[in-house]
Formats: C-alpha cells, structure tokens, sequence
C-alpha cells in the first residue's frame, strides 16, 4: 500500500495536478493539507473519475484537510479528541486542522499543525497545546498499526532549513517547538520518510526560494512501531514544486509491505 502525504495549498486551484501526480505516482491513499474549502466545496468528480473516493474537512477558506483513497475507508474521525480551539476575536474555534480513517486495518491521520506565527504570538502557544494533544492521541494508539502524515510547521533539525541564521527569532525552529516534536517521537513514532530521503518539502513562494532551493523540511509521515516494521520505502517528490501553479510543498510518500484488495486487480509479472 502506498500512502503519501501533501499540503496542496487550495485544492480547488490544483486539483489537476494533484490527481494527475496520484494517477503517475500510483498512490493509493493522500492526505491532504491546506484544502481551503468546504466540504460541499470539494471538487470531488475529478477524484473519482480516476478511482478514489475522497472524505474531506473543511470550515471556510483557510486550512482543512482530506483524504483520497481507492481503498475502503471505514471510521472516519474529525478532529483529534479534546482538540484544543483558537481564535483572534471572540470564542475559540475548533479548526479543520485533523481529521483520520481507517483504511486497510491502519489508522491514518491528515494532519495540519498550525503555524505559531510569532515567537511571541497567542498561536504559538496554541501550536504547542494542539501538539501537546497530538502527544496524548499518540501515546493511546502507540500499539497499532498508525500513521500521522501532514504538514508539521516544524523543523525539527538545523539541517531542515537552509540556514539557521535566516530563521533567528522565528518559528519553526524555536525550542518549544521542536521539543514538542520530538516528545511525538517519545510515544515510539518514527520519523520514517527520513530513513529514505533527503531534502526540503517546502519552499516560499516569497523571495526566489524555489530557485535558490531555500527549503525547509516540515512535512513528515510518523509510523508506530508496528507500522514502521512495514515499510519498504519513501520519498519526496521535489519535482511537483516546478511547473505552472505548483504548491508550496511538494508530497511526501510511503510504501507499506501490506497487501490490500486491490493487490488481486493488478497484472502478475512473470
């Protein structure tokens, strides 16, 4: 089973590229990030005219997160239990930032962290109560067959950015931040797209980042223990941020040794 992981950053204007890079990539499952939109906003016709069935997450135009499979999903979760709210005016709202299935006997999570914003911005704190959170859904489920894939706003190495100078005083890197990251690790999750692959998943549009490849690596897939044992192979796909309209992330993915139904609709090679 390939499953992959992808802040598409408006699925309503990229929705082209990204079912043709699932049809070229041969994934069976993404969760996506950053979808922007309502549920009854989702344009679900093209996913499945190429044989997936899409459940999506959305409250407005910022944020939310999906996930497309042509395999059953069964299950289906919003939100993390006890989700903590956030809001820059009035009461707290619990964002469309989480949501999960099941699908093939393993739990997949869609995950978009929030930013932080500013070191000494309410976000930031509300960043770090949401991955406290995250810590403790992790800590239940760490005997199962789990994978939390997503856009993390975190680096949690200096090699993860292109230089630690030009992120003095920002987030991302902050020790808080990187100190609830690895207490995601502590649970027995394992950071298993770096066991294969090197390089950035996201480049600002701002400023020639692309170009100059003045990354950051912020989109993970972590396994429990479990499911780390099935994995065969990952990658990034650095090659989706060139091209017309690209995301400012690119996917990540990750092959699972775990037959699935479709196993009996593909060619045997001889």
């Amino acid at each position: 089973m390939r499953i992959a992981s992808w802040n598409v950053n408006s699925i309503r204007t990229r929705v082209s590229r990204v079912v043709d890079w699932m049809e070229r990539a041969d994934v069976d499952v993404l969760c996506m990030q950053e979808i922007k939109c309502k549920p009854e906003q989702f344009p679900y016709e093209r996913f499945e005219a190429a044989g997936y069935e899409v459940q999506a997450h959305g409250l407005n135009q910022w944020n939310g997160v999906a996930i497309a499979s042509r395999l059953p999903m069964t299950d289906v979760r919003l939100q993390l239990p006890e989700q903590p709210g956030y809001a820059n005016t009035g009461d707290p709202v619990v964002e469309a930032r989480a949501m999960s299935a099941d699908i093939e006997g393993v739990r997949l999570w869609s995950l978009y962290v929030p930013n932080g914003r500013d070191l000494d911005h309410p976000h930031l704190q509300y960043k770090i109560d949401w991955l406290r959170v995250l810590r403790a859904e992790a800590e239940k489920t760490a005997g199962d067959l789990v994978a939390y894939l997503g856009d993390f706003n975190i680096a949690p190495l200096d090699g993860d950015v292109w230089d630690m100078a030009a992120f003095e005083g920002s987030t991302h890197v902050s020790q808080p931040e990187r100190d609830a990251f690895n207490a995601l690790l502590a649970t027995g999750l394992h950071d298993v797209v770096r066991d294969y692959a090197e390089g950035y998943t996201y480049w600002d549009y701002k400023a020639g980042r692309w170009p100059k490849n003045e990354g950051m690596r912020i989109d993970f897939v972590l396994t429990t223990e479990s499911l780390t044992d099935l994995v065969t192979d990952a990658s990034i796909h650095r090659d989706e941020r060139a091209g017309d309209a690209p995301s400012d992330h690119v996917p990540v993915v990750v092959d699972l040794d775990l037959e699935t139904g479709l196993d009996d609709d593909r060619p045997m090679i001889f």
